[in-house]
């Protein structure tokens, strides 16, 4: 069994990654500004490299089953910052959804165990809409 070993490092990552995930929603809410969207691109990746890793991102990255992912998240990205910033989103929005679709049942247990939000996705509407998608990718 591997542990998630807490160092400075991946504590660093995690809090770039969320100032990206921060300024990513800020961009959008200010009618999908450039820079700010640009901002948060570049520091989720970064605090995704830190976290788990320059060659495990670049393996993840680079699964023949991950490409299409891949390649529309890139190519949104490219778009935000040559100044397109509602096409390259909707990119990467898809690129977002194909690359991480494996993570949502991981996210869902760990969204059920928070204190006030568990209690909203323990509800049985919510609860049966969350099984019905465990453990399957989306389709592309």
């Amino acid at each position: 069994m591997v542990s998630f070993e807490m160092n400075d490092r991946k504590k660093i990552g995690l809090g770039l990654t969320g100032f990206g995930i921060f300024f990513t929603t800020l961009g959008v809410f200010m009618l999908f500004d450039k820079g700010l969207l640009a901002m948060g691109n570049i520091l989720f990746l970064s605090g995704v490299a830190l976290t788990i890793g320059l060659t495990s991102t670049l393996q993840f990255f680079m699964k023949p089953q991950n490409y299409k992912g891949t390649i529309s998240f890139g190519a949104g990205f490219v778009l935000v910052v040559i100044g397109w910033p509602i096409v390259g989103m909707i990119l990467e929005s898809y690129g977002f959804l194909v690359l991480f679709s494996g993570f949502w049942p991981t996210l869902s247990v760990f969204a059920q165990r928070i204190p006030v939000l568990g209690w909203i996705f323990q509800q049985p509407y919510i609860k049966a809409l969350i099984d019905r998608y465990r453990g399957k990718r989306v389709p592309v």
